[in-house]
């Protein structure tokens, strides 16, 4: 089985590749605002990446950097214009040179000669050095656990954020699919009080991630406010604020990546709900919803299962998980009200804890899915 994987590593380039690597920085934003001011509603990237022949002449310090990074900003406008008419997206927007996050991407090239393969782009973990085009070897720092990479490296992306710079490799990998054996199943109930609640009665708290950063957060946004614009001290404030900001994303993806690999490694059939949060985070909970991750953990469980060879599901949107009794299925619409946390069946006299209940009700419509899928594929 084919399949992607995504390395992140810490940069650390001298001040002449520092150099090279934030020219490259502009290069890429200013071909996305070039083509995008020339092209407001649509583009077609094969068309812009001819007429980039010419604009390499008008503009000979493009020559500087990395030809396939000023492609690839092409093909990033396409992709953001595809995006939006799909109603995924927004509009394309133009580039700010004062953006926190600075990135471009570029192509692992293979060429051969003579009876050798030469790749734009290799990793040498032993080393931790890593070689860019353009850049040439570069120190890295990560993944020490690991002595190489495993597969084909497609494309890196070289980014700057709170100060410091990263490469993300993107890996083309070949896996062994294990056997699908079914044995376990679980349901699985998402929330905010406890961030799951699983039909075998495990419940994973919510660590609330965003609370421990937030006053600092809002002390720094009101520095940041009061500073003067262009001062050292302003920019000494955006780099302390992006810095606090990528703990707090860093602690929300360590926290979901533990439990995701958990669930699948433990089970072999996953249930979640198909939860429509942009709908969601319209309401007064909208900070909690965001801190709890909820896509992401169901974004983790999808693909891990996918190379588990488990099977994952997710029920209708509107299933009344929660108003449903776990052991009768008799449903009780007066439990509605999120603040009843515990409600006894008035048919089978059953006491119904919410999110335990809701999640084996989770996990037998979930059962139901694998079934009719099996039935299906028996019939084909």
């Amino acid at each position: 089985m084919n399949i992607i994987r995504g390395y992140v590593f810490r940069l650390y380039p001298n001040l002449e590749q520092q150099e090279l690597i934030e020219k490259s920085f502009g290069c890429s934003r200013f071909i996305y605002n070039y083509f995008l001011n020339k092209y407001p509603n649509f583009i077609n990237a094969y068309k812009c990446c001819n007429e980039l022949k010419d604009l390499l002449n008008e503009y000979e310090w493009l020559k500087e950097v990395d030809s396939c990074l000023l492609r690839n900003s092409i093909f990033n406008l396409d992709n953001a214009f595809k995006r939006y008419n799909e109603t995924i997206g927004n509009k394309p927007k133009f580039k700010s040179k004062n953006k926190s996050r600075k990135s471009y991407k570029t192509n692992n090239i293979i060429s051969s000669y003579k009876g050798k393969t030469y790749n734009s782009i290799k990793i040498d973990l032993n080393k931790n050095i890593i070689i860019l085009p353009k850049l040439k070897e570069i120190k890295i720092r990560g993944y020490r656990n690991l002595s190489e990479i495993k597969g084909n490296i497609k494309s890196a992306t070289i980014y700057k954020e709170a100060n410091k710079y990263y490469v993300s490799i993107t890996v083309e990998d070949i896996i062994e699919v294990p056997k699908f054996i079914p044995t376990k199943i679980v349901g699985i109930d998402l929330g905010i009080k406890d961030l799951i609640v699983t039909s075998d009665g495990i419940v994973k708290e919510n660590k609330k991630v965003i609370e421990k950063y937030e006053k600092k957060i809002k002390g720094l946004n009101r520095w940041l406010s009061r500073s003067k614009l262009g001062s050292k001290n302003k920019n000494k404030v955006k780099i302390k604020l992006g810095r606090t900001y990528q703990k707090l994303k860093n602690a929300r993806k360590y926290l979901i990546h533990l439990i995701s690999k958990e669930i699948v490694s433990e089970n072999d059939i996953i249930v979640t709900e198909k939860l429509k949060i942009k709908e969601m985070v319209k309401g007064q909970l909208s900070k909690k919803i965001y801190d709890a991750s909820w896509a992401e953990l169901i974004r983790e469980l999808e693909y891990k299962s996918k190379w588990r060879n488990k099977k994952f599901y997710q029920i209708d949107t509107y299933y009344p998980s929660s108003q449903i009794c776990s052991r009768c299925g008799y449903q009780n619409k007066k439990v509605k009200d999120l603040r009843i946390r515990k409600w006894e069946c008035p048919n089978c006299l059953n006491l119904n804890e919410r999110d335990l209940s809701a999640s084996i009700n989770i996990m037998f419509e979930g059962l139901k899915l694998y079934m009719k899928n099996g039935l299906e594929l028996q019939v084909k």
